[in-house]
């Protein structure tokens, strides 16, 4: 997606800080969905804030090893869980790309962050917010959705660093990294996790729990 420039962002910010005391931007709506975690409401493009679902051009690995277009599925789900629902999204926030970055509730009150994280659909943000992250552990636990197969991280896929299919484990996704400082294990949403990729034939290996990991003799990378 092109960046909008630096002074529409910094409008856009100042819009937001003028709705209300609290500074939120409430919208209220039908809604267009541009991928799994994005959707335009009301004229604006609104990134689902705290998670991270597949990209549209992502591909996942079933546990038959058969590799599918995971990102355009998890897509189509948003749109067939919204539609026809009048959707409410609050946030006072927007990102690089100036999408409002906001909570986001059908008139039920599902919130639709919570329902694609803990239906296995996408990752829990942990770079920028904890908010899903127990719903995330739950659903990899279960192997339910996407945690069934293989899947990388999204964050990786954009960025061109996610691993070969061929090599994820179903539902394991601790790396386990050898270093020149021994054994280490990198968790989803650790500073060194998004560049660490693992070499099978160096030994370093995939972990399914941290309980695995230093089971193994790898430990765990430094937060700092």
């Amino acid at each position: 997606m092109r960046k909008c420039s630096r002074f529409v962002c910094i409008l856009a910010t100042l819009y937001l800080f003028t709705l209300s005391p609290g500074g939120a931007e409430v919208l209220r709506g039908a809604v267009e969905i541009v991928d799994g975690d994005t959707l335009r409401l009301e004229g604006r493009v609104v990134r689902l804030d705290g998670i991270d679902a597949p990209e549209q051009d992502q591909s996942c690995r079933r546990t038959n090893g058969d590799d599918w277009p995971c990102g355009a599925w998890v897509a189509a789900q948003v749109a067939a869980e919204t539609r026809g629902a009048v959707v409410s999204c609050a946030g006072d926030e927007t990102d690089r790309y100036c999408r409002l970055l906001a909570r986001c509730a059908t008139e039920t009150g599902q919130d639709l962050g919570d329902w694609l994280v803990s239906g296995g659909m996408a990752r829990a943000y942990r770079q920028y917010s904890m908010a899903y992250a127990a719903q995330e552990d739950a659903a990899r636990a279960a192997g339910v959705g996407l945690w069934a197969g293989a899947w990388s991280a999204p964050a990786d896929h954009r960025a061109g660093r996610g691993a070969p299919l061929s090599d994820l484990v179903a539902g394991c996704a601790i790396k386990g990294n050898i270093s020149d400082n021994g054994r280490i294990y990198h968790v989803p949403g650790s500073r060194s996790y998004g560049r660490t990729r693992i070499d099978l034939a160096r030994g370093e290996r995939w972990f399914c729990t941290i309980a695995e990991a230093e089971a193994a003799g790898w430990r765990a990378a430094r937060m700092t």
